[in-house]
């Protein structure tokens, strides 16, 4: 298999994790004993306060901001896994 298609796989396995395990945070949000799974942390700067450069003629403005369930660690390194033991690497 190719060095692209190889890729592309790890890609589709990361992204596959990561929208599963949003999905999962969010049905487990209302249930009491797997209410730890919904907690979400969000790093980075913010749109609230954005880093700002300023040139006289120009001003560029960066903001980018990331968050993070504590259910996409479990099913990012799933796919992780999934993707090491699979056949087509």
């Amino acid at each position: 298999m190719s060095e692209f298609k190889k890729n592309l796989l790890f890609i589709v396995c990361l992204l596959g994790g990561i929208v599963t395990g949003a999905l999962l945070a969010n049905l487990c949000e209302g249930v009491p004993f797997l209410s730890w799974l919904s907690y979400y942390v969000s790093f980075g700067i913010s749109a609230d306060r954005p880093l700002v450069l300023d040139l006289g003629i120009l001003q560029l403005t960066f903001g980018v901001n990331f968050g993070l369930y504590t259910a996409q660690i479990f099913t990012i390194a799933l796919s992780i896994l999934i993707y090491n033991h699979s056949r087509i690497r």
